[in-house]
Order: structure tokens, then sequence, then C-alpha cells
């Protein structure tokens, strides 16, 4: 079973960010990366809808026989990743907005949460952000209309720089020193956060976080590739725009059109 990818889905493109990690860390690893990106946002959607599509996503990736399933998106974890569990019996990683680490570092006693709707409004965002949130002021910021700019090609459009500025403004005001992207697509905009923001304000991610854990969960289950070969990595979209997808990850992997 070593041999056997892994699976990774996201409501897009965003989730790339995490297989990079992924991949930075077991680059040995096979891997196959399903983005839904007709459906996406996933964060207007209700619990209900996100649950199908990561079910169905879900059995995308069993079907291509995958090892262990990596929820690249904040929003189908924090909806849909307790029911996966229960429903199936390879391991599943979930992603969650990297709170822990903000909360305990914050010396502002002030963090910025960038997330979407889906997530932030999500019973497992509430326990946690609950869990740590004592004595520090949490701005909560819904990303909408982040995701779709990015799908669409627009990353570094004065567009979306705009949105940010908005979103950022009550964050700057409130003395934040760590900002938590709660998106797997928000990763990309690392760059123009940096721009907009003062220097002294750190941006965290999940995406190192996720790759330890799926490392770890690999070798507690004996799945871990030993073998030391080019590992093979399957990217399927099912937009006809796979140049979106094919710029996040550059020439060194080839993405697909799948309609599923």
């Amino acid at each position: 079973m070593s041999k056997q990818p892994i699976g990774i889905f996201d409501s897009g493109v965003g989730g790339t960010s995490i297989f990079k990690e992924i991949h930075t860390l077991l680059p040995y690893e096979n891997s196959i990366y399903l983005a839904d990106s007709i459906n996406a946002p996933y964060g207007p959607k209700g619990k209900d809808k996100i649950l199908e599509l990561s079910i169905k996503n879900t059995e995308f990736l069993l079907e291509k026989n995958c090892k262990l399933i990596v929820v690249a998106c904040n929003t189908a974890t924090t909806n849909a990743i307790s029911v996966l569990r229960e429903k199936y019996s390879v391991p599943f990683i979930g992603i969650e907005p990297a709170i822990k680490p903000a909360a305990l570092n914050t010396k502002t006693k002030a963090i910025g949460i960038l997330a979407t709707k889906g997530t932030l409004s999500s019973a497992l965002f509430h326990n946690t952000s609950n869990l740590y949130s004592n004595g520090i002021t949490i701005v909560e910021q819904n990303g909408e209309g982040i995701v779709q700019l990015i799908e669409n090609g627009n990353l570094t459009s004065i567009e979306m720089e705009t949105l940010l500025k908005t979103y950022l403004k009550p964050m700057l005001e409130a003395n934040i020193d760590y900002l938590v992207l709660g998106c797997t697509h928000y990763p990309y905009l690392i760059p123009i956060l940096t721009k907009l923001l003062p220097k002294h304000i750190k941006i965290i991610d999940s995406g190192l976080a996720v790759a330890k854990q799926t490392k770890a969960v690999l070798e507690l289950n004996k799945l871990l590739n030993t073998e030391i070969l080019n590992s093979k990595n399957e990217f399927y979209i099912n937009l006809k725009n796979t140049e979106v997808m094919q710029a996040l990850l550059g020439n060194k992997f080839k993405v697909d059109f799948l309609a599923f």
C-alpha cells in the first residue's frame, strides 16, 4: 500500500498550496489532486451541500486507490471531515486556521483571521476560537470574493489589492500582530499581503503543519513510501481553464481537465 497515492481535494486550485508543502516534505510520495473548481467557493454553501461535495470528491480519490486523503479545504474540513472519518476506513487529514500559535504568541493581544464564510460560521472553528480567545481580541473577516478572483486568474489584479485593503482595515485598527490565513487559496496572497501590511505583522498559514501531520499519519499507519524514486503526481480540475491551476503549479506538473 505504501506506493499508493496520497489523495488531495479542494474546492478549487487553492489546495495546491498544501500539495506543495507535502511534496516538499515527502518528495517520493505519489499523489492525486482534485480541484472541484466548478463548485468553488464552498464557503457560501450550506453544510449539507458541502458534505455532499466532499463525499463525491472522496469517492473519486478512493476509486483512484488513494491510501490517505487530505481535505485541503478549511470549509470542507470544518463541515464534513467528522462524517468522512466515520464513513471511510482510510486516514483523513484536515485543515484548520492556525489560531493557536497566533493566540499564544501575540504581543498586542489582537490577531486577525481571514477566512471564508463557511469556515467562520462552523462549530469547529468556534470551538477552537473560544479555546484560545481568552484575553485576546480576534478580528474575523470573511474574505468574500477572494477565492473567485484566484480561480479566475486575477490573483495580482487591482481588484484583489483593493479588496484586501478593505478586509485588512479593521484588523489594522485593532492593532493585530498576527494574521491567520483560514483558506488554502490564501497563501498565494502572501506577496500582496506582505506589501500591504506593516512589517511587524506575522502571517500564518497551515500548510507546513498539514504536511508534517500527513507524514506522521503515514508513518503511524505504516503507509510511508520508502522507495527513493521520482513521484507520480496527477492533477485534475473540472473547469476547462486549466491554465490558472497550471500557473500556480508552474511547468513541473501537468494539469488535466476532467468532468466530474
